[in-house]
Formats: structure tokens, C-alpha cells, sequence
């Protein structure tokens, strides 16, 4: 399995092991990177120069050592979350302090590893440290905290890829002092695997070697692009089953970082009301990975924001002798796993104590006595020196913009707040996104090739509404912060209608909504449109009997227009197809019923403008000045269920 050669290139089969730097601030003592190419078929055997170190069994048989493993998933940059009222909640810096006690109170035959299960970007303003391009680079903020937090290793996830692998590589390259890893991700023009990203590692920490295999998924990454065409994303299973058995075999135990998603096929756990598309998740990698070697696995999960083993180890988290684990995601929790292994024994007389730790939200509004008083973030739950050495920097460079107030809410009938905004976005006609959309309209004025005649966005994408009062920058991006683009589509009138029929079959039933937790996502991809269209749903007895009726476009009847071409504006999230929520010709999930096919409108006729979308809503109600009945909040029946 191992060979030792005067160059340590791979050939066919094999994986050359190279000896690299770890995290300086974190606990691995030796790091080897496995190089060469984990999709071309089975790895037969590892390859390393004459001479070189490798990880070879440093402990008698028979000898324990424990390991724990702490972990998050799907930070999504929620590193401090900034409120005006109840104060900062120090989410990252409450789980540096938990990773730093449980290594300084470690005993001598204890490895204490920090490890990420990915998307550590894309979801807080911390995000715009980032950029858009290499110029308008900051720094990446979830990167860079995690370097200096003493994270060990990291895989790849899906949004990771939001802004561009050209971006996340810059992140990379300027912020990661710990390797990140994908066994499945290839052919980006910007980022190569080997240099940029490895396929698996082995850590090694007093005499322990720790294999890591990093699994991306196949569904939501946004692949397709026309910056990075070439990006794809191969089967995760089919890496698993080419590495396991060559990493297992230089290992004492293996851990999976899988941002592939709890379950298979269509799931439902964590965010998700109803299920959603995974494939190949984690019941399917830990089945495979199970038979392929006698050693402890782990699979340490992310993707759908799953809470795992919060009472303690769920029998039920274990198929085919794999552990799986998974934290929730925005930091409100910190995974907690440790096992006890005998070198050579295999998964003979390893145990396993495996929790969730929570962090705490503040509340300075909060006195002694009141409700929610204790179990509130106090000022000794976090690393303040963390904190002020790390975040404050960062929070300085993006407070500015954060806290500018860039207009002013005045919405008497609260149409546009948080709650109207959750309880009204997969079912009916939505206020917020009706000033959304119709703000992109108007800002098309000043786009490149003119004036678009319709906006779209997704009802996913509305994460939280507005209040009355002065508006932050900080506070439009909880609306919408996910990282999108414009695209300009010209379709033909026959495009449109199909596309409507598509959504119809996509809103959330009444005899569906009763039962629902409406603050998840009911993934199915249901669309909002700007004012120029006027159409009605009619529900019929099921999902598959929808359709669009009464289509009006631009004040007339779509029927009376069909030889006419339209331009809409579509976010990039839905023009790539919408991955997992189908707009790419496979069945619509969220619990849609009878594997209905969707619409596949990846090969319209785009613009893509370059423009992103958040901004050119900001820079119209920043023109406008305030966001109010007068500037387009409301309710003008738009669309009808009936």
C-alpha cells in the first residue's frame, strides 16, 4: 500500500502523500496532504519520497489514546451577530473559548481537533469583507477567524463557491492557515486540487494518525457558471469508495467531513419544513464507508442543519458502524465527540461520548430576575481577548457600512416585517418581494442594456422582513443574504406561461400549510414576480393539476402576445437552475408529490450583467429614500390562489 520512490509523482492508482504545515494554532503536530487524482478510479497505493517522513504507526498495539473531535458545520459566517437593542452575540468567540478550555484540560493521551464541516461563508455581513472581485478583497472573515480559533481542517461546501472559486481562493490563499479538502470538486479554472484544495489529509498528534476525507455535495453547488464553466462536482460516493480503503489503511481512525447533507435521496431534517433533495447524503456515505475498513469511522455532517446527538449519543446516528454527527449550523452549537481507541484493535473496544454544546444569544435588555436572564450570553461565556484581537478588526472595517442608514420604513400595516414576511412567502402574494422585485425594475434604467419588463426572486431567498425606523445596510442584508447576481433572460411569451404553470405547482397548499413550520425552508423553488405580470394560481385537486390562469403581462392578456419576446431579471440562485429546488428539469422537491417534472430554463438566453443583486436594491431605496406604500409596499393582488 505504500511506497516509498526517489519522486513522490502519482501515477494510475495511486496518491502521493506530502508533508505540509499545519495550523500553527491548532493541534496537529504533523500534517500530510494527499495529492493526485481520487475520481480516476480505486487508489492502490500511497507514494512517498525516499526519505520523507509518513505516518506510520507510532503506537504499540494495544495502546489508547482519546480523541475528541470538535466540530461546527454551516457557520455561514454568523461569527458576531450585531443587534442594536440586545446587543452583540459573540457566537464564534463562545465556542473559541469552549476549543480552547477542552485543550488546555486535556490529558497526556488526549488529541483535541477543531474541525469545520464546511460552508463557513455566505450568510452574515461579514460577507462583504469578501468582495466581488480581487481588487474589493478585504479578508475572509470566517477563514481567518477560524485560522487564529486553531481549526484543524476544513471542507469545502457548497457556498463556499457563492462569490466564485476565483474569490475563494483569494480567501484561501490570504486567510486559511489550515488546509481545506474535497474529494469531488474539479475543473475549476481558478482553483486547482493539490495546490488550492486536497481530496484527504492524515493528522497525526501524539502518535495518533487522524484520516480526514473532505465529501462536497453534488446538488447545491453552483456549477455552471460563465466565470468557471468548468467547475463540476463528481459523485461523492464514488471518491469514498476510491479513498477509503488507502486512507483507512495509514490511519487509526478515519473522519468524513461530509457537506453532503443528513440522509438520501429527499430528506427532511434540520431547516428544511418538508423534504428536500440531498442524493447521496450521509445514510448513503456512511453505508459505504462501513464495509470498506475494520477502523473507527465518523462522519462529521453539514449542509442541512441538522441537530444530531443533542441529548447524547442517538443509536439511530450509527449505520454500518459509522458515527454520524451534525451541529446545527449558524454557530449555535459546538459538536462534541469523544472516543477512546486502542492502536490495531479496529473498531474492537472503542467507545464513543458524543454532545452538542450550546452557545448563547445576548440580551443587554435583560436584568437579574427576568425571564431568559440566565440563559442569556454573559461577558465570561466568550473570549473577549478572542474577540477584540480577531472580530473587533474585522467588525471595524464592515461597521461602517453596516450601520449606515440608508433609508427609512414606513410600514403602518407591518406588510413588510419579519413575521409577515415568514408566514406569507411559499403561500401567497408577498409584500416585501413585491417591493423587491419591483425595485429591480425600476433600477434596470440604469443597466447596461436597458430596461428589463419583469423581476423575479425566489421565495427561499427572503430570509427575515423589516421594521419600522431607520434601515441599515446591515438590516437589508438579513432580507436577502444570499450571494446572487442579475441575469437578464429573453424569453418568449411560450416560456413565460410554461414557467408559471412550473410555479404553481410549487406553492404551498392551504391543506399543506396548516401542518407546516412556515420559519423552515419548504425548498420547492416557488417564485415572486414584479408587477408587471398579474396572474392567478388555480390549485385543482393536486399539485400536478396547477396552473397559471389569467396571465396578464404589461397590462395586457399573455394570450393576446404570444409572438412577443420579454426580458426578466432572474437571480443567479434560480438561473443556474436552483439545484436541490429544481428549476433544471428535475422533479420539484419540498414534498411535492408524483415526481412532477420541472421546468429547466438553464438554457435561456441570458445577459449576465455582472451586477449583484442585493446592491441594486440598496442603491433604489437608497435613491428613494424610504421604503414605504409610496415607494411600492403593498399588497395589489398580483397574484391570486384560487
Amino acid at each position: 500500500m505504500i511506497v516509498f520512490r526517489a519522486s513522490a509523482q502519482a501515477g494510475p492508482g495511486e496518491l502521493a502523500v506530502i508533508e505540509a504545515t499545519p495550523n500553527p494554532a491548532g493541534n496537529v503536530e504533523r500534517l500530510y496532504l494527499l495529492t493526485g487524482d481520487p475520481l480516476a478510479g480505486p487508489i492502490e497505493r500511497l507514494v512517498a519520497e525516499d526519505g520523507a517522513t509518513f505516518p506510520a504507526s507510532a503506537l504499540p498495539e494495544g495502546e489508547r489514546r482519546v480523541l475528541r473531535l470538535m466540530h461546527v458545520n454551516d457557520m455561514h459566517n454568523h461569527l458576531t451577530e450585531m443587534h442594536a437593542s440586545r446587543g452583540d452575540t459573540h457566537r464564534f468567540s463562545q465556542i473559541v473559548k469552549m476549543v480552547k478550555q477542552a485543550r488546555a484540560d486535556a490529558a497526556d493521551n488526549e488529541v483535541t481537533l477543531f474541525v469545520s464541516a464546511g460552508d463557513d461563508h455566505t450568510g452574515s455581513v461579514f460577507d462583504e469583507l469578501m468582495g466581488w472581485a480581487p481588487d474589493e478583497f478585504v479578508a475572509d472573515a470566517g477563514y481567518r477567524a477560524a485560522s487564529e480559533a486553531g481549526l484543524d481542517i476544513a471542507v469545502l461546501g457548497n457556498h463556499e463557491f457563492d462569490r466564485g472559486a476565483e474569490m475563494l481562493k483569494i480567501g484561501i490563499d490570504q486567510d486559511a492557515a489550515f488546509p481545506v479538502l474535497s474529494a469531488n470538486i474539479h475543473g475549476s479554472g481558478f482553483m486547482a486540487r493539490d495546490t488550492d484544495y486536497h481530496c484527504a489529509a492524515i493528522l497525526e498528534a501524539k502518535g495518533l494518525r487522524v484520516g480526514v476525507i473532505g465529501l462536497t455535495t453534488s446538488v447545491d453547488t453552483r456549477v455552471g457558471t460563465e466565470s468557471d464553466p468548468t467547475l463540476a462536482v463528481a459523485s461523492p460516493v464514488d471518491a469514498l469508495k476510491n479513498l477509503m480503503p488507502a486512507v483507512s489503511a495509514v490511519s487509526d481512525v478515519v473522519v468524513i467531513l461530509s457537506h453532503c447533507g443528513f440522509g438520501a435521496g429527499a430528506h427532511q431534517s434540520g431547516r428544511a419544513a418538508f423534504a428536500r433533495r440531498i442524493d447521496d447524503g450521509d445514510y448513503v456515505l456512511a453505508e459505504t464507508a462501513g464495509p470498506l475498513t475494520d477502523k473507527p469511522v465518523i462522519l462529521i455532517g453539514g449542509h442541512t442543519h441538522t441537530t444530531l446527538n443533542e441529548t447524547g449519543l442517538n443509536p439511530d446516528n450509527i449505520l454500518s458502524g459509522v458515527l454520524i454527527a451534525q451541529a446545527n449550523a449558524n454557530g449555535r452549537h459546538l459538536g462534541d465527540i469523544s472516543m477512546s481507541i486502542a492502536a490495531a484493535n479496529g473498531r474492537q473496544g472503542w467507545f464513543t461520548n458524543v454532545s452538542l454544546r450550546a452557545t448563547k444569544r445576548r440580551d443587554d435588555r435583560l436584568s437579574p430576575g427576568d425571564d431568559g436572564y440566565e440563559a442569556a450570553e454573559k461577558d465570561d461565556d466568550y473570549d473577549m481577548a478572542f474577540e477584540q484581537t480577531v472580530m473587533a478588526p474585522m467588525i471595524a472595517a464592515i461597521d461602517e457600512k453596516m450601520v449606515e442608514t440608508i433609508a427609512d420604513v414606513d410600514d403602518p400595516e407591518s406588510l413588510i416585517s419579519t413575521d409577515r414576511t415568514i408566514a406569507d412567502r411559499y403561500i401567497r402574494e408577498t409584500a416585501i418581494a413585491n417591493f423587491m422585485n419591483d425595485a429591480l425594475v425600476h433600477r434596470s434604467a440604469t443597466f447596461p442594456n436597458g430596461t428589463v419588463d419583469l423581476a423575479l426572486f425566489n421565495a427561499t431567498g427572503l430570509a427575515a422582513g423589516v421594521g419600522q425606523g431607520p434601515l441599515t445596510f446591515g438590516e437589508w442584508f438579513d432580507v436577502m443574504p444570499y450571494a446572487d447576481q442579475v441575469h437578464v433572460a429573453s424569453i418568449t411569451a411560450q416560456q413565460l406561461q410554461a414557467m408559471l404553470d412550473n410555479n404553481a405547482k410549487r406553492i404551498l397548499r392551504p391543506e399543506e400549510a396548516d401542518g407546516a413550520d412556515l420559519t423552515g425552508f419548504v425548498q420547492r423553488g416557488f417564485l415572486h414576480f414584479s408587477s408587471g405580470l398579474r396572474y392567478a394560481i388555480a390549485l385543482g385537486g393536486s399539485a400536478a393539476e396547477a396552473r397559471a390562469v389569467e396571465v396578464e403581462v404589461l397590462g395586457a392578456p399573455l394570450a393576446d402576445q404570444m409572438d412577443r419576446t420579454f426580458t426578466l431579471a432572474i437571480n443567479s440562485y434560480i438561473q443556474l437552475g436552483a439545484f436541490g429546488e429544481a428549476w433544471n428539469g428535475a422533479s420539484i422537491s419540498g414534498g411535492v408529490p408524483g415526481e412532477i417534472a420541472s421546468l429547466d430554463i438553464r438554457g435561456w438566453d441570458y445577459n449576465h450583467t455582472g451586477l449583484v443583486y442585493r446592491n441594486e436594491i440598496i442603491a433604489q431605496i437608497r435613491e428613494a429614500g424610504v421604503v414605504s406604500p409610496d415607494t411600492g409596499v403593498g399588497l395589489d393582488e398580483r397574484l391570486r390562489v384560487i
